[in-house]
């Protein structure tokens, strides 16, 4: 009751501060002074000294040194002004960034390949490949504790396991090897031989110019691979399946290797058979422009 109250009382500030009931063109006019950066009177405000540069964003106390109608308010005063606008503090998004010279490029021919194999779904697949390696002793992660938790190191050494996996782009289905060395020629070829055209969806890693890797394309020339852009996972939706968070965070089993293979092989293997659920989680399905190229 008392905040829907500081709400009402802020709506009214608003509307009293700007004739007319403008709230909506006080906050058109507030944002556009933000977006300018902060101000010389931002930098007194919350800088030591007035010959530095300016500071990169606004907080609180700036924003009331700039905006002379908030000279008189409260920090708490200001907070609830712009709360009455809907401005809010609000997390930004990271910006995907790829430094390969080529990505546009790359990203069009993904997306080609994936409408090709849209239309031709009968002869085609088209598959997200990746590999995984993790470790017997648990990844360190916050979790909800009353005391400082520990990421156990015990069981002897801390050895690795790795995994390679499909991830098919029409179906959901995953496929994959789990071995210390790693074969790609067994999971392509004795799993997809029967499709006129596989599309193979790989990142830039080295191993994947290995000899063996080479031999396979040669060995089945339905196999076109797809050579995602430099540092770009999120065009590559098998990444996201990887299931460090699911399962390999804080796990409890440093000291039964064997248990936690089959956890993980556990996890992997109920999508043996396609998931719609899948698709969409790693956006395959929905609006992204994998999934929009899938349904063309």
């Amino acid at each position: 009751m008392r905040m829907r109250l500081k709400k009402w009382l802020v709506w009214k500030s608003i509307n009293k501060v700007v004739p007319g009931g403008g709230g909506f063109d006080c906050k058109e006019e507030l944002l556009e002074r933000l977006r300018q950066g902060p101000s010389e009177e931002a930098r007194r405000e919350v800088m030591p000294s007035d010959k530095g540069p300016l500071p990169s964003r606004w907080i609180l106390r700036s924003i009331r040194a700039s905006i002379p109608r908030l000279a008189s308010y409260t920090l708490s005063g200001v907070w609830y002004f712009l709360q009455g606008l809907d401005l809010q503090l609000r997390s930004p998004k990271v910006q995907m960034w790829s430094p390969d010279p080529e990505y546009a490029s790359k990203k069009a021919h993904l997306l080609d390949c994936l409408r090709q194999t849209a239309l031709h779904s009968q002869t085609a697949t088209f598959l997200f490949m990746d590999e995984m390696g993790y470790y017997r002793w648990t990844d360190p992660s916050p979790i909800w504790e009353a005391e400082t938790p520990l990421a156990e190191r015990a069981g002897g050494n801390n050895c690795q396991w790795r995994m390679i996996g499909v991830l098919n782009a029409l179906s959901g289905q995953t496929d994959f090897l789990d071995n210390y060395i790693v074969g790609r020629r067994q999971l392509i070829a004795t799993l997809y031989s029967a499709f006129e055209k596989i599309y193979v969806a790989q990142d830039n890693w080295s191993i994947h110019q290995h000899p063996d890797v080479l031999q396979t394309l040669k060995d089945f020339p339905q196999i076109e691979p797809v050579w995602l852009p430099t540092y770009s996972p999120w065009l590559n939706p098998i990444e996201k399946l990887w299931l460090r968070q699911a399962v390999l965070k804080m796990h409890p089993l440093a000291r039964d290797w064997k248990e936690l293979r089959n956890r993980v092989r556990l996890f992997l293997r109920q999508f043996d058979h396609g998931s719609t659920e899948l698709l969409r989680y790693v956006g395959l399905l929905g609006d992204g422009c994998l999934a929009l190229a899938l349904a063309t």
